[in-house]
């Protein structure tokens, strides 16, 4: 019977790992486990920089002047006071361009929009091909000088829900941005360098 214990006893003790080998295995999860978190620390790492340097390069751009979207030789899409609502509805089609700024010489005196042909042509009712732009359009709008920050453009386009604004210098027109413009500037370089910090915590 001593016999037969002793033999069951060694095949149990054969079959069941030995102290080592259960400290040996827990040491290889250990430095498996260390692994994976310095790997997913790294890839936390870059991301916070991405963020990081995301925020603080759009502060800085949006200290930057609005002079900076624009050239001052681009062209200025215009009209006079006289030009009817098809004509101006065909030269924003044909542009592209949601907006064009009413002249008088080199005076402004107005903005039309694709808002004003909708709702202060076609809503009311107006023929466009005989009401003058002058009869519609957005009087006296509201412009800023070149050193107006991007941030401070923003914020006016946000609370005044402004979709145009004519940069004007000296009582000259140099540009018409749009909300899209400036949002547009704000972000462009940034998504680039975003994704190269993550592509390289993605390869960490």
């Amino acid at each position: 019977m001593s016999k037969f214990l002793y033999k069951y006893g060694t095949v149990i003790s054969l079959a069941l790992p030995s102290p080592a080998a259960h400290a040996a295995s827990a040491q290889e999860d250990m430095l498996t486990t260390i692994s994976e978190a310095m790997v997913i620390g790294s890839i936390l790492f870059v991301l916070a920089v991405a963020v990081f340097v995301y925020f603080m390069r759009l502060r800085d751009k949006r200290s930057a002047p609005v002079k900076s979207l624009f050239e001052e030789r681009e062209p200025i899409h215009s009209v006079g006071p006289d030009a009817l609502i098809t004509e101006c509805v065909r030269k924003m089609t044909a542009e592209k361009i949601g907006a064009l700024v009413v002249m008088d010489g080199e005076r402004l005196i107005g903005i039309f929009t694709e808002r004003d042909a909708l709702t202060k042509v076609l809503a009311a009712g107006l023929e466009p091909s005989t009401t003058k732009v002058s009869e519609v359009m957005t009087k006296d709008p509201y412009w800023i000088s070149p050193t107006t920050t991007v941030g401070d453009a923003m914020e006016l386009v946000t609370k005044r829900r402004f979709r145009h604004l004519p940069i004007v210098k000296s009582g000259k027109v140099l540009a018409v941005i749009s909300s899209g413009d400036l949002t547009h500037w704000l972000v462009k370089d940034q998504a680039a360098e975003v994704q190269e910090l993550v592509d390289l915590a993605a390869q960490s």
